[in-house]
């Protein structure tokens, strides 16, 4: 099962060195962490710019009805103030568990189990990466430490696209400035 683990770790650092595209490695990740644990779904959502919602940013495995069934509220889900404080957090029944926002959704869903994971990006948590189980189990600590390893590198590649859409965006607008500046 280790060995399993390690080849994932692989693929998905294969996948982040692929693409500055953030859509397309996001969601390749969020598609591997699925398969690799098992689980029927996967996503990947980021901190808006206040801090308040998380934003779905890749999915894997859920339906159009689960990604719109209402905005991810930091202050009204107990489970993703959790994560974002910095813990990898396990719940057995998500439908069942007062800290997991939408439980009718879940349940209507077919997801049972959820196992969370911190997205750190410079000292401070950016957003998460969870997967879904459609049967309730437990997570293994061996589950938990590739869960948290690949938030680690996801949140290196989330960092990386935003650094490289920051340096071409500074580019374009010198190249601009100069353009103009030539032309007076």
């Amino acid at each position: 099962m280790a060995q399993d683990y390690f080849r994932a770790l692989r693929d998905v650092a294969l996948v982040i060195n692929s693409s500055l595209e953030p859509k397309d490695v996001l969601h390749k990740i969020s598609e591997q962490t699925a398969v690799t644990m098992g689980c029927k779904a996967s996503t990947i959502r980021l901190l808006d710019s206040t801090g308040r919602f998380l934003l779905p940013s890749a999915a894997s495995g859920l339906s159009a009805d689960y990604m719109r069934k209402g905005p991810v509220e930091v202050k009204r889900s107990g489970m993703d103030g959790e994560v974002l404080a910095g813990k990898t957090i396990h719940l057995k029944d998500a439908t069942a568990d007062g800290r997991f926002q939408y439980p009718e959704s879940a349940k209507a869903e077919g997801l049972v189990s959820v196992l969370s994971a911190p997205l750190k990006a410079g000292g401070k948590v950016i957003g998460l990466i969870r997967v879904y189980s459609d049967v309730e189990r437990e997570f293994s600590a061996d589950e938990q430490t590739f869960m948290e390893a690949v938030a680690a590198i996801s949140a290196l590649a989330i960092e990386n696209a935003r650094l490289h859409d920051a340096l071409r965006n500074n580019y374009e607008l010198m190249a601009k400035h100069a353009y103009s500046v030539y032309e007076d």
